[in-house]
């Protein structure tokens, strides 16, 4: 076993423990030291962190209740433990003893019980784990679950055969493998779409629970959302009697072109569905093959009709008001989350957080209901907020550091939330909000990797401002390696970041890790180029139909600031990696670059736009980016603009060793971009590797895949900067 789970272990003996088969799951090490570089972290050492996932409060607030995974490298596998921890921190119990995974854990019965998902069924126990009973005994596995307020009845999340874009084999053919795809919507992000999701009413008896009704029955839509949604996007009332849920009730192209999902409201009773979003007898235009993708695209808009995500409802604890994340833009997944409250009286519907420039990453209401606490990034941190009704917003926090989750501590008016840095992956925290950051006090409730920590030298976190080339003021963060010599001059690397309006905040990666980065020896520079949020509406929009202008040169600030001003930086041995579009930067600054860089390291980036435009399967994205599709003879002049200016249009510019990395079930940005890349740069006779993953997405989520990708891409900066 681990030594994080050691000591989780040892505070735990008045509570069952693991058993050896949980404990052989799990491994064995209990020295740090033989999973790290001396005091420095190895991708072993990411492995073997212990992860802590979604928690609970009681009504009560006097215990949470939380998952933690754990990842076997040797076995390639992952086991989800559920944990019980005393509000202020005494008393820890392991409730999960065996290898079976325990995952979902909510609080029923008045917080006597708890109930959980192992097997793919619903189960309860007692709040010390003892006197287990499985709930359901479905057919179909059961992937997410909430009782409703009065616990009579319980949503059920089960996945329904689906064949509107993939038709189904004939039944005289069980052994055949191929697929008839009549539409598009035929695979999202790793996987065919084969099976959609439906939320299923059943009731609670004393004798279990049963299969239930479907909520949108004979519909062919999703709910939750595919590829992430989860039960965050449904909600029960408070009276019981009626669900919000969010729903995007498109298919085939209309779903592949289109963001606009709204929120539902289902009454229990009466079976019948309101659209909070829309107007009654409204009808959204449908795709049009005709017309070019931004016009299709601007008649889409509407001023108030919530034309893009509208996801995760909430009520207020007094059921007058229903709150939900909000995009304006239909086809803009980058959208700002504005913070929308739906008056279920009036159908008055109040945007609450405008005085917030940055987006709503969630949210919970107050026990007033007239208040609500939300996250959100600004200048690179996600801190803690306030809003009211009449949208008055005011800080709470102010570190550096990012707040992941925000739920209320049962009744206690303080906020339980997880967070991380850095420096440090999540933890879960007690928060009691004051009128200002200075007054508010954050707690640290679990120390899930402190054995880790302790025996390991972080590097050291710095801010920067560099001027960009248009005259703007940029946040950057360096890091610097453990044991850090001033004296010394460090190969360096640049951070170029996806999304690609994602944050570079103070975030915490099992792949991505900075702190990984430095122990290698590498400072690294991680500047938030134009086009991410946190800086306001104007920053974070600047890159759309502008992925290779102001963002670019932002890069090349950022890294020219560090050569010419930290003495410690050498310049000679400057590399490049990134992700996404982070790896789409990659492959443009290789012909950009002007001999800057030694090095370049990209992870599923888009190579050819072109291409891009017809392989991904959210094609809002492409339409949104490039503004319009190629083969448009009239496309538009950012269209054009950036079909031109696409990375592998400018090959013959490479003169740099690369190393091309990419999943083969991404199908966000398909596998071919990263063969393309590859193979050009050989073609071309540049050093280059390439680094493919058959059974991998967008991500890295097996262990020994995860190590494998670590070893390459130290080995890869090591041979050419070292």
């Amino acid at each position: 076993m681990n030594k994080a789970l050691s000591l989780a272990v040892a505070a735990t003996l008045s509570c069952a423990s693991l058993n050896s088969e949980a404990q052989t799951m799990i491994g064995k090490t209990t020295d740090v030291a033989a999973i790290a570089n001396g005091d420095r972290m190895n991708a072993e050492t990411l492995w073997a962190m212990g992860r802590i996932g979604g928690a609970a409060a009681s009504p009560d607030g006097n215990t949470i209740v939380y998952q933690v995974g754990y990842y076997s490298v040797k076995q390639n596998k992952s086991h989800q433990m559920l944990y019980t921890i005393s509000a202020d921190g005494k008393k820890q119990c392991a409730l999960t003893t065996t290898a079976a995974s325990e995952t979902d854990a909510t609080w029923i019965d008045g917080g006597k019980r708890i109930a959980f998902l192992t097997g793919g069924q619903l189960w309860s126990m007692n709040a010390d784990g003892t006197d287990r009973r499985q709930l359901t005994k479905s057919e179909i596995d059961i992937e997410g679950y909430i009782f409703s307020p009065d616990e009579k009845k319980v949503i059920l999340i089960k996945s329904l055969p689906y064949h509107e874009s993939i038709k189904k084999n004939p039944d005289d053919l069980p052994l055949a493998s191929g697929r008839l795809v009549t539409d598009l919507n035929y695979r999202h992000w790793d996987h065919y779409v084969e099976t959609i999701a439906h939320p299923f009413v059943a009731d609670v008896t004393a004798d279990g629970i049963d299969d239930g009704t479907d909520i949108i029955e004979g519909e062919p839509f999703e709910c939750p959302m595919a590829p992430f949604g989860g039960t965050e996007q449904l909600a029960w009332s408070p009276d019981s009697k009626s669900i919000a849920y969010t729903c995007r009730k498109k298919t085939g192209v209309d779903y592949a072109t289109s963001t606009d999902s709204d929120i539902y409201l289902y009454d229990v009773q009466t079976g019948k569905t309101k659209n909070l979003c829309k107007p009654a007898g409204y009808k959204p235009i449908p795709y049009n093959a005709t017309k070019t993708m931004k016009t299709q695209r601007l008649n889409n808009q509407g001023t108030n009709l919530n034309m893009g995500y509208d996801t995760n409802p909430q009520f207020s604890p007094d059921g007058k008001y229903v709150a939900w994340q909000s995009m304006k833009n239909d086809g803009y997944e980058s959208d700002r989350n504005r913070l929308c409250v739906y008056n279920l009286l009036t159908g008055e519907k109040t945007y609450v957080a405008e005085q917030f420039d940055s987006n709503v990453d969630a949210f919970c209401w107050a026990p007033n209901s007239r208040n609500l606490y939300f996250i959100g990034c600004w200048h690179a941190c996600v801190n803690m907020y306030q809003t009211d009704l009449n949208g008055q917003v005011r800080q709470l926090t102010d570190d550096w550091m990012d707040f992941g989750s925000l739920q209320m501590l049962g009744n206690t008016g303080k906020i339980l939330a997880s967070r991380h840095s850095i420096s440090q992956a999540d933890e879960l925290y007690i928060v009691t909000p004051g009128k200002d950051p200075k007054k508010t006090k954050v707690q640290q409730l679990t120390f899930e990797n402190k054995a880790f920590y302790d025996q390991l030298e972080m590097g050291k976190v710095q801010e920067r401002w560099v001027q960009t080339t248009d005259g703007k003021q940029m946040q950057v963060w360096v890091i610097l390696p453990p044991h850090f010599d001033p004296n010394k001059k460090y190969p360096t690397l640049l951070f170029c970041e996806g999304g690609p309006q994602s944050p570079v905040s103070q975030f915490w990666s099992y792949r991505w890790n900075f702190q990984i980065m430095a122990a290698h020896d590498y400072i690294v520079i991680a500047p938030n180029r134009r086009g991410l949020p946190g800086y306001g509406s104007e920053w974070n929009e600047a890159v759309s139909g502008d992925w290779t202008g102001q963002c670019m040169d932002d890069y090349l600030s950022a890294i020219d600031d560090a050569a010419n001003n930290l003495p410690y930086v050498d310049k000679d041995r400057l590399g490049c990696v990134g992700a996404s579009f982070g790896g789409f930067s990659v492959y443009y600054l290789a012909s950009h670059h002007d001999k800057r860089f030694k090095a370049f390291i990209a992870h599923d980036g888009a190579f050819n736009l072109e291409s891009m435009y017809t392989d991904t399967e959210e094609a809002w994205f492409s339409n949104w980016e490039y503004d319009d599709a190629y083969w448009n003879k009239d496309m538009t002049d950012r269209a054009r603009r950036t079909y031109e200016n696409s990375p592998h249009k400018f090959v013959d510019k490479w003169d740099t060793p690369i190393l091309c990395i990419h999943g083969e079930m991404d199908y966000r940005i398909n596998a071919n971009q990263g063969f393309g890349a590859f193979n050009a740069a050989r073609l071309r006779g540049i050093p280059a590797e390439l680094l493919i993953f058959p059974d991998e997405n967008h991500w890295v989520l097996k262990p020994q895949n995860g190590v494998l990708w670590q070893r390459t891409f130290f080995g890869w900066l090591d041979k050419w900067l070292k």
